[in-house]
């Protein structure tokens, strides 16, 4: 639905107890530009917008926003007044004309975030992987990070830059899987729309033998018993001292998946994920941790 410019404006002065908006497919043009402004407003959620930028301008109840497959290839959102805003949610299909996200900029007016989803659909990393001494106070307050379907088969160890920036961290959760049915499959059009091959991000510690005293919950979707998972976690574990739960689930599954083209499922990897006692026990001791009873398999 494409609304005339002062229509959302108007919605938002005349619905004066309006707490949540949802809008789904829905803009004023394309790169326009739309301001928020509401006494009220709890939770703005935009899907497939064709906005430049969304600008939340003076919004002082709101505590949670959510956007998903923004269009610009800048920051999708500029933070005005915003005091308790806590949850935030971004999720995009990344490609190479993107630009990287910086947090430390993109942040910069809301220290006050404590959950943080960053949802990659199977495609590039789109954020930065930034010094920890830039971000901390932008991240000070973070206590929950979900990071949603990381593409398969690449490095996890630029996520350790979360752990080092957010010391009041308490739960990490990665989500690793090559979503095939939302990921476009044709060489000929990835390439002509600008979709990256797979790649590692580009990352080294900065503080090599940091210690962080929060973390107590790491939570891995898509764990398989090789190296780059085995490495990932005794890194973290290394790290926070006082961890007390590593839960490993298999890959998520996905109904329509099973309706993929014969072409496409053959190049699915199988999972390997361990369900046997001895296959569980295999990995646990492949991981050598001095403390093996913190390791759940629920899957």
């Amino acid at each position: 639905m494409r609304l005339g410019e002062l229509d959302i404006p108007n919605i938002l002065s005349t619905c004066k107890l309006l707490e949540s908006l949802h809008l789904t497919y829905c803009d004023s043009g394309i790169h326009s530009v739309l301001q928020v402004e509401h006494a009220l407003l709890v939770e703005l959620e935009v899907d497939y917008g064709k906005f430049e930028r969304i600008e939340l301008i003076c919004l002082p109840k709101l505590q949670r926003v959510s956007y998903t497959g923004w269009y610009s290839h800048e920051d999708p959102l500029h933070f005005g007044f915003v005091p308790q805003l806590s949850k935030l949610s971004l999720t995009k299909t990344g490609i190479s004309s993107d630009k990287t996200l910086e947090l430390t900029m993109f942040l910069a007016n809301v220290p006050s975030i404590t959950d943080l989803h960053l949802g990659f659909r199977s495609e590039k990393i789109w954020v930065l992987p930034e010094c920890p001494k830039l971000l901390t106070t932008t991240l000070s307050k973070l206590q929950h990070v979900n990071l949603d379907n990381l593409p398969e088969g690449c490095d996890l160890a630029w996520t350790i830059f979360i752990l080092e920036a957010a010391p009041s961290l308490k739960a990490l959760c990665i989500t690793v899987w090559d979503h095939w049915c939302i990921m476009a499959t044709d060489k000929e059009f990835r390439k002509e729309n600008g979709f990256c091959e797979k790649d590692d991000v580009k990352w080294k510690p900065y503080a090599p033998a940091f210690k962080h005293k929060n973390l107590a919950k790491l939570i891995i979707h898509g764990f398989q018993p090789d190296g780059n998972f085995m490495r990932y976690i005794r890194c973290v574990v290394e790290a926070a001292v006082n961890m007390a739960e590593i839960s490993l689930h298999d890959r998520k599954m996905c109904g329509r998946c099973g309706d993929l083209d014969p072409e496409i499922k053959d190049k699915v990897c199988p999972s390997r994920y361990p369900y046997t006692a001895e296959e569980r026990k295999r990995a646990v001791d492949g991981l050598g941790l001095a403390l093996p009873a913190l390791i759940h398999f629920p899957s």
